[in-house]
């Protein structure tokens, strides 16, 4: 009896030896962010920035915020684009109406910082 329960003792410890004991109590949870209010006007400041600089790159991109007015508000962004060896910022401006969320106005304004 008593070697049965070392055999069976040295057989349990080997076995929990080749299990990792993290893998078994921890648990991974991918957590999905909300999508921000702006991530709309933010992929329009993308797509017309590529089409007012078609051989430029974006390659950073910044919410600004939001200047909300009683009829229309305007999301501001910032750019940073890459055209060969010169890289600037371009501020873009995104005015729409309050109600039916029409594109109002659109300007860039570009920068060297």
């Amino acid at each position: 009896m008593r070697k049965l329960l070392i055999s069976l003792s040295v057989l349990i410890l080997l076995c929990l030896n080749c299990i990792n004991p993290v893998i078994l109590f921890s648990t991974a949870y991918a957590q999905q962010k909300p999508i921000p209010p702006y991530a709309k006007w933010g992929a329009l400041a993308m797509k017309m920035t590529k089409e007012k600089y078609p051989n430029a790159r974006i390659i950073d991109y910044l919410h600004i915020g939001r200047i909300s007015g009683p009829n229309s508000s305007t999301e501001k962004f910032k750019l940073w684009l890459k055209d060969n060896s010169k890289e600037f910022g371009v501020f873009v401006n995104i005015e729409f109406n309050n109600e039916t969320e029409k594109v109002i106005k659109v300007t860039f304004t570009e920068t060297a910082k």
